[in-house]
């Protein structure tokens, strides 16, 4: 039996950083963890949780990883080698006693605040672990960051990230059945390329940046294409590639999205994905939303108001982004490997020039000039349900954009 085994190996379900802890608290030395002698008695900071000064001398009530809150322990500054921990602390006391309109020469902490300090470092934990969840779903180049520096609010419950649509039940997506010849579908388009065999011009010059009007529909190539992974017709289905935040406004309005980049006029920003299901399916749904005072069901209505996507619970970071009066991003229809016009994918373009910490909105009642019959097809009814301007809506909701041409109402 020992032969049969020889050779094999199990997958331990506890991390290394698990087994490094165990072994400090069994006293046990490892090579291979690192664990030695010298650094048996070495322990990692979890957070701070309270302060005191006693005759010029500091201490910290300190969590301990992997060790549990009755096992806290009074230690004094010499003892701590988490200058992070200690700057996040400090600046977490700093702003709460800024709000609190209290000095910050403390010999000693109240009750009340230190609780507060707690709170703060365990909802620090919460948003790292779903900033790392968010990074780990995501198949975009673009990396996710979580900020919240304005209350104690967690990660949204009963949220899923996903990168593509989620069909809902009695929805089929139908595969493209043909594809472009093209070496090169910007310098030589054999046919007009995609675009051209749909009467539509090329969506993209060289650099990626859309040169469409608001209101044309994008024709990319795709998966039965003679085109490489780099032909400079497929940017919407290379995902996000820009850096975001994902941040609690101050203002009320909830979460918001920021960009971490620099992003170029008439760049591609991000699809809002979701669920795809039918309108009927979205107006049970919303008589729901609209009890909640919240909705993110976006009618698909480009030729037919058939279906809607709804964000509420499957999405991309589309579903944290809000609304102004005078947005900086603009939303297109996507047609690549499903040409159904019913089913079109909505992309965001961005409107202009958008700086690094900039929070990216769009309009959730766009109103286009229509300069084409396609403009005038698709800006009759396309709207987010739900919300004002669209014809499932119940209420009337404040809106909190803040910009000079703000309409006071999101509609």
């Amino acid at each position: 039996m020992a032969e049969n085994l020889k050779g094999c190996s199990v997958v331990c379900k506890v991390s290394l950083n698990q087994l490094q802890i165990l072994c400090r608290q069994e006293r046990v030395f490892c090579q291979q963890l690192e664990v030695s002698k010298k650094n048996l008695n070495d322990f990692e900071v979890e957070y701070l949780c309270d302060y005191k000064k006693i005759h010029g001398k500091e201490f910290y009530l300190v969590k301990w990883k992997g060790y549990s809150e009755s096992e806290n322990t009074w230690e004094p500054r010499r003892n701590l080698r988490c200058v992070k921990l200690l700057k996040l602390f400090w600046a977490d006391m700093d702003q709460e006693l800024r709000r609190r309109k209290k000095r910050r020469n403390v010999t000693k902490l109240d009750i009340s605040l230190a609780s507060y300090l707690v709170q703060k470092a365990k909802q620090r934990q919460l948003l790292q672990c779903w900033e790392e969840q968010l990074n780990t779903m995501r198949v975009h180049k673009g990396r996710i960051f979580v900020q919240n520096d304005v209350d104690l609010d967690g990660p949204p419950k009963d949220f899923t990230y996903i990168n593509n649509y989620k069909v809902g039940d009695g929805i089929v997506l139908t595969e493209v059945a043909v594809g472009c010849e093209c070496t090169d579908c910007l310098g030589n388009p054999v046919n007009g390329c995609c675009a051209g065999a749909s009467l539509h011009r090329f969506a993209y010059n060289d650099r990626g940046q859309l040169r469409l009007r608001a209101g044309q529909p994008i024709y990319e190539c795709n998966s039965r294409c003679f085109c490489g992974p780099d032909c400079p017709n497929r940017v919407v289905q290379r995902g996000i590639q820009y850096d975001l935040c994902i941040f609690k406004t101050a203002n009320g309005r909830g979460w918001g999205v920021r960009t971490m980049e620099h992003i170029r006029k008439n760049s591609f920003v991000m699809e809002y994905v979701g669920e795809i299901i039918t309108t009927e399916e979205a107006e049970k749904r919303g008589r729901i939303y609209d009890r909640q005072g919240a909705t993110y069901l976006f009618d698909l209505d480009y030729v037919e108001d058939v279906y809607t996507v709804d964000a509420a619970h499957y999405g991309n970071i589309s579903h944290f982004v809000n609304h102004s009066c005078n947005p900086n991003l603009q939303v297109y229809n996507v047609f690549i490997n499903n040409l159904d016009e019913r089913l079109p994918r909505i992309a965001f373009f961005s409107t202009r020039h958008i700086k690094a910490g900039e929070e990216l909105t769009f309009d959730y009642k766009m109103q286009l000039d229509p300069v084409d019959a396609e403009s005038t097809r698709m800006d009759s009814n396309f709207s987010i349900a739900g919300l004002p301007g669209s014809p499932k809506i119940r209420v009337r909701v404040e809106c909190k954009c803040g910009v000079e041409s703000c309409r006071k109402y999101l509609f």
